[in-house]
């Protein structure tokens, strides 16, 4: 007798999902949709309006605050201008009352010590050492070397210029030091960064982008005078340190910088800081 074979009646997992491509949970929740009519879908499509009305307003209050509370508003600016443009007023008027101070004091000095040989020897001693500390206004022929950064690329993806410092600049402070330094030995007898008279006391160096000459905003192009023989000045930085940075720089960072003699020169005295102690070095 042959074996009868039974089979299952129940379809096989490979021939369920061949043939049923939808899964009955989403079969289900379609029905239910269906058996809800017209008046929830318009519930939901006036929620969801709703909703996106009040997303809206959210966003157009918050703009709106962003630009009255805006500091690059144009208020906002005008208000910073004119306080940077009262303090540089304060400064350049207490600079002058200094100034005019000093005078007043140099001439009460010479009124006291000018009676007797002593006198006269002691105020040619500090009129000496007045003039190697800068505290002196000095005017003469020189020379005047002006260094100017490239400009700004037009389109903001070139990127044929490197760039050296943080802040994308071509000149550094260290730049400025080398030619200031490099002008001291070829003969200066006073330098100056633009309206800053080089002392002692006085230091170059970089904040971010800006460039400060004892602590005073300079800007490109950067004027670099020295007070001296222009031929004895030129001759001498053409073949110092100085001139080969100068020069690396106008190839490799496009930075130009020229070199011209100027017949008259005066440069102010620097400001001379008090001294509160000192001691004396020794022998090198």
């Amino acid at each position: 007798m042959a074996d009868t074979v039974r089979r299952n009646p129940v379809p096989s997992l490979l021939r369920s999902l061949m043939s049923d491509h939808l899964d009955p949970g989403y079969e289900a929740a379609a029905s239910l949709r269906s058996t809800r009519g017209r008046g929830s879908g318009r519930g939901d499509a006036m929620i969801a309006a709703l909703g996106a009305l009040l997303v809206g307003g959210v966003f157009g209050i918050g703009i709106s605050q962003l630009a009255v509370n805006s500091p690059d508003g144009p208020g906002e600016q005008q208000v910073m201008l004119a306080s940077v443009r009262d303090a540089e007023n304060r400064a350049a008027d207490l600079a002058e009352k200094r100034r005019s101070l000093d005078e007043q004091l140099d001439a009460a000095r010479a009124d006291a010590l000018y009676a007797g040989a002593t006198g006269e020897s002691l105020l040619a001693e500090l009129a000496a050492l007045e003039a190697d500390a800068a505290a002196t206004p000095i005017s003469g022929p020189g020379i005047e070397v002006t260094i100017v950064e490239p400009s700004p690329p037009a389109d903001l993806s070139d990127v044929s210029r490197p760039a050296r410092g943080s802040s994308d600049t071509a000149v550094l402070d260290g730049d400025l030091r080398v030619l200031v330094n490099s002008l001291w030995v070829s003969g200066a007898e006073a330098v100056a960064v633009g309206d800053v008279r080089i002392g002692p006391g006085v230091t170059i160096r970089q904040a971010g982008g800006a460039m400060l000459v004892d602590n005073r905003p300079v800007f490109s192009p950067y004027t670099v005078t020295a007070v001296g023989s222009p031929t004895l000045l030129q001759t001498r930085l053409a073949v110092s340190d100085a001139y080969l940075r100068l020069s690396a720089l106008e190839q490799l960072y496009r930075v130009a910088f020229e070199i011209r003699a100027v017949p008259e020169l005066t440069m102010p005295a620097t400001v001379v800081r008090t001294m509160l102690s000192a001691e004396r070095g020794g022998q090198p």
